[in-house]
């Protein structure tokens, strides 16, 4: 499956929670914030099974550039693939509404002017606790190239929150700096030229290196594998054939990788 997207980068407004409203939308619910006073919007999956313990995971994914979340949500299936888990499908702005209005994406910067999105997420989340039973111990976050971009931002800037990342199509930006070790499954293609797959392997060096992942890697199926962490962060990939897309099975992999790590008490 192919999923639009692209890739942009501008300064932006910085960001505060404000207020919350909501309507239904296919099986998801779409929430309502406004932030810094502009409305945002994600559309939010309840769990259709419970855990043992009474307590969700909570995933956290975002769109290519170009995309929209309802796009996203219907394309991916995160909910299908992980019916115990609250999955949050959240929506972009236009990174240059004065040329591309309907270029919806993520924004990569950090300090002033440069935190919009970080602080939507930061509303999102403290809406997601309010409103369930979140295991604070299973909380993740996933993208498709420009939001796989942003899901690097969130480990780089809220780490402390997040138990695993999977990034799909993404690269680590010049902007955005790792410092905690974290599990993270990087799924690429071999023949992506929108973001190139060369920019791709180095983020896996980068990961590998911040997580202890140096060892040789042994397979965890076909174009499969893993590295294992003297960190207790393993660094899965998946390199397919293909380009810039969300290849099939993506989801399932990415939800069985978040399945097996949690943060440790």
């Amino acid at each position: 499956m192919k999923l639009r997207s692209w890739m942009y980068l501008i300064p932006i407004i910085t960001v505060m929670f404000l207020a919350i409203a909501s309507a239904s939308a296919a099986h998801g619910d779409v929430m309502k914030w406004v932030v810094g006073g502009v409305q945002r919007e994600a559309i939010v999956f309840a769990p259709s099974k419970k855990t043992s313990s009474g307590k969700a995971p909570l995933v956290f994914a975002f769109h290519g550039h170009g995309d929209n979340m309802t796009n996203f949500s219907e394309g991916v299936e995160i909910q299908t693939a992980w019916p115990e888990a609250i999955v949050v499908y959240m929506q972009g702005l236009p990174t240059n509404a004065s040329t591309e209005p309907e270029g919806f994406g993520w924004i990569y910067q950090t300090g002033p002017n440069g935190e919009r999105d970080l602080g939507f997420f930061d509303a999102v989340l403290e809406t997601m606790r309010a409103k369930f039973q979140v295991d604070n111990r299973r909380i993740y976050a996933t993208g498709f190239s420009n939001g796989g971009m942003f899901t690097y931002v969130l480990w780089g800037t809220r780490e402390n929150t997040f138990a695993a990342f999977a990034a799909v199509a993404g690269r680590i930006v010049p902007a955005v700096h790792l410092t905690e070790p974290k599990p993270v499954l990087v799924i690429a293609g071999e023949h992506d030229t929108t973001v190139p797959f060369r920019d791709q392997l180095q983020a896996i060096k980068v990961v590998r290196q911040l997580n202890g992942s140096d060892r040789d890697g042994s397979s965890c199926g076909q174009n499969c594998t893993m590295y294992p962490s003297d960190k207790g962060a393993p660094v899965m990939t998946y390199i397919h054939g293909g380009g810039h897309e969300y290849p099939l099975g993506a989801s399932e992999m990415i939800v069985k990788f978040f399945e097996d790590h949690s943060l440790q008490p």
